[in-house]
């Protein structure tokens, strides 16, 4: 399926959860089970309060449903004094959670864009990646939802994005890999064309 046309099926199915949202009693109550399931007892002194511990924190994991990347790129200037070179973001933290685990994933993201007739403010692009990147994800299709909203958004020349990244789904379970990054890449426009632009963003995110 389309990235495009999944993140508009993703953001219809939210509209519809956000209906039959569970309560905050509901929520602490399914963390309740989940203790009692590893085999402990979610009424004792040090796990009478983990619940509202956990739900809090999920508030936070997962405060990118509640944002719109395309509202936070809205404001842009056209007046750069004849800038038309990159702008290029190096070293973005990324802190998101496997949507097949939801054990964290953490790494960092390399974003450039060449403007077409306006710019925004750099903390924009790393706030969008941080959007998607506080929801369930898996990193190819991240990848792909932060390009394509900020070509969507500034119809830049083109877009570039690195994303390296370790899944603790690989690195902490399973075959216990610990070592292992995942790198993910997308071009669009000038990126994809020329590769001497295409190369010039892989040596600056080796910094």
């Amino acid at each position: 399926m389309d990235v495009k046309v999944l993140d508009r099926a993703i953001h219809t199915e939210s509209n519809d959860e956000e209906l039959k949202k569970p309560s905050r009693e509901e929520a602490m109550d399914a963390v309740r089970t989940l203790i009692s399931w590893a085999g402990d007892d979610p009424e004792r002194e040090g796990l009478i309060e983990t619940p509202k511990r956990v739900v809090k924190a999920y508030e936070e994991f997962f405060a990118g449903y509640a944002q719109d990347p395309v509202k936070v790129l809205g404001k842009t200037f056209e007046d750069v004094k004849g800038y038309d070179d990159i702008v290029f973001l190096r070293d973005i933290n990324i802190e998101t959670h496997c949507e097949h685990h939801m054990v964290p994933i953490l790494g960092k993201a390399h974003v450039a864009y060449l403007p077409k007739n306006k710019v925004v403010g750099i903390s924009k692009l790393a706030r969008v990646i941080e959007i998607f990147a506080k929801r369930l994800q898996t990193q190819e299709t991240m990848t792909m939802q932060i390009l394509n909203t900020i070509d969507d958004t500034l119809d830049p020349y083109g877009t570039a994005i690195m994303i390296d990244a370790k899944h603790q789904c690989m690195t902490t379970r399973g075959i216990n890999k610990p070592n292992v990054s995942t790198v993910t890449t997308k071009f669009s426009g000038s990126f994809s064309n020329d590769t001497d632009l295409r190369q010039r963003f892989m040596q600056l995110t080796k910094g």
